[in-house]
């Protein structure tokens, strides 16, 4: 990253905000209101994709990150499980070409309990926390009142629950059974939707909402990810009234509330 020709206040940190996905790779860094203080950059995201060596996600981060201002410190959000900064699982990353391909058992085992926390720390030089992309969407939205529901829709489907604005400990909903003994995950993916088509897609969106909600009795729900444009609210009946749709930038704007106390095991 570049440096800056000013020493910032130490209560006014910087973060390297990245977010990381399965279609592509994105970053920005914020300042202490959680501002952006520069463009965000992007690159895409390409299979197979290992998390180390030549062509993999640290190298890739790297190389996105490198024109953006200096930062004191780093979050990442991450499609998959992860806790205390190391992945337990990488749906999307462990697959030979992206969701819907086949599982490389050398991917496998080169993402198993990979401290991607660590090795971003190493990267940047930089204190870092990571969590579940989903995580940091919704920390970046929810009102911080009553259980509040996040779920993502873009290359996959996620999830993340909050009780008065604290996050609870991440579940993989989206690996869960949902219809036909197909996942949340794979009946609402980007590959499926192009598959589809947007009105039979939004059924099912309307259906996994109504599952959430008989499980969950959620206060409020809010829809991210790239594809959230793309909800038909009037197909989600007496739900909608408790539903918001979010812009995609808070994959990255929730960044800088992972340093902010309202995290678990990240």
């Amino acid at each position: 990253m570049t440096s800056e020709n000013a020493q910032r206040p130490p209560d006014q940190p910087h973060t390297l905000a990245i977010d990381i996905g399965g279609t592509g790779l994105k970053a920005s860094v914020l300042d202490e209101s959680g501002s952006m203080v520069t463009s965000r950059v992007r690159t895409a995201t390409t299979y197979p994709l290992p998390p180390e060596g030549n062509g993999g996600l640290l190298t890739k981060l790297g190389k996105l990150v490198a024109s953006l201002p200096e930062a004191d410190r780093v979050s990442a959000g991450f499609p998959g499980m992860v806790r205390n900064g190391v992945v337990l699982s990488a749906p999307h990353f462990v697959t030979t070409g992206g969701p819907g391909t086949d599982v490389d058992p050398g991917l496998e085992a080169a993402w198993e309990s990979f401290d991607l926390a660590g090795g971003l720390r190493t990267l940047t030089g930089k204190a870092t926390r990571v969590a579940n992309d989903a995580d940091v969407q919704g920390l970046a939205v929810v009102t911080g009142s009553g259980l509040e529901l996040v779920i993502t829709l873009g290359t996959g489907f996620g999830t993340a629950l909050f009780l008065d604005g604290d996050l609870m400990p991440h579940l993989e909903i989206a690996h869960q059974p949902f219809r036909k003994g197909e996942s949340y995950n794979e009946q609402l993916g980007e590959r499926t939707r192009k598959e589809i088509g947007e009105e039979r897609w939004n059924r099912r969106v309307a259906r996994a909402v109504g599952n959430l909600d008989g499980l969950l009795f959620f206060d409020r729900l809010f829809i991210g990810g790239g594809n959230a444009r793309r909800v038909d609210l009037t197909g989600l009946g007496d739900v909608s009234g408790r539903v918001t749709i979010v812009d995609n930038s808070a994959g990255i704007l929730g960044g800088i509330k992972l340093w902010e106390g309202h995290h678990l095991g990240v």
